[in-house]
């Protein structure tokens, strides 16, 4: 896909690096931003008040670092998304990496279809080195490319966050499930760029992966679900 040309005069993108305790892989995650080919981008660090060696590997580049006041990823979103000026928004995870060309490409894709609301991506899945596969992991999902609706692969308009909402603090897990279910149902306009953007790493700390609550809160998502189109 064509990048996009006079950048300097182009949309302000807003990335969200939500992280707690990353010391492990967080620098990697940065300098995914840092190489990308769209450059008028601002990155935004929120810190779930790390205990590790996380906000000194922060505030080594040169980024907005947040310190959190609430808990849970929902709630670093949504701060992420206030910090935010950017026309755009998008995020990344503190143990994946971004292709160099994600921002350029999904943007130039936006532009090109002014009636999306917002767009996600393809993911490659890659099993960290020495870590067992999670019990909760598809193994097949490690083979081929596949349609990331996660917040890694998003790229979205910043006023569908009015439309959609915030993200529900309820759910310390499957937030994303939820707000993308809410998209849907709100009949938001999307697409899948069939291109891999992401890589996602697979590993034991994965938490949508491990957390024991997360099916009773992808169970609760599609009752909410169906309540909804019930009261259309």
């Amino acid at each position: 896909m064509k990048i996009l040309d006079n950048q300097s005069n182009s949309s302000l993108v807003s990335v969200i690096l939500a992280v707690k305790n990353g010391e492990k892989y967080l620098s990697s995650a940065i300098e995914s931003v840092l190489q990308q080919d769209y450059r008028n981008y601002e990155l935004i660090l929120i810190d779930g008040n790390s205990k590790d060696r996380t906000e000194a590997i922060a505030r080594s580049y040169q980024l907005r670092y947040v310190r959190q006041q609430g808990t849970g990823i929902a709630d670093a979103y949504n701060l992420g998304i206030n910090e935010a000026r950017g026309e755009h928004i998008a995020f990344i995870s503190h143990d994946d990496r971004w292709t160099p060309d994600k921002l350029s490409t999904q943007l130039s894709y936006l532009q090109q279809h002014p009636e999306l609301e917002f767009c996600v991506a393809l993911v490659k899945f890659f099993l960290e080195p020495g870590a067992d596969l999670p019990a909760g992991f598809r193994p097949e999902l490690l083979t081929g490319e596949h349609a990331g609706f996660i917040m890694e692969t998003l790229m979205a308009r910043r006023e569908v966050f009015a439309t959609v909402g915030s993200f529900n603090c309820d759910y310390h897990v499957a937030e994303d499930v939820d707000w993308y279910s809410r998209a849907k149902d709100a009949k938001i306009a999307h697409e899948v760029v069939r291109q891999v953007l992401l890589h996602k790493r697979v590993h034991s700390q994965n938490t949508s992966l491990t957390s024991s609550v997360n099916n009773q809160n992808l169970l609760k998502i599609l009752r909410q679900s169906i309540a909804r189109k019930r009261n259309r």
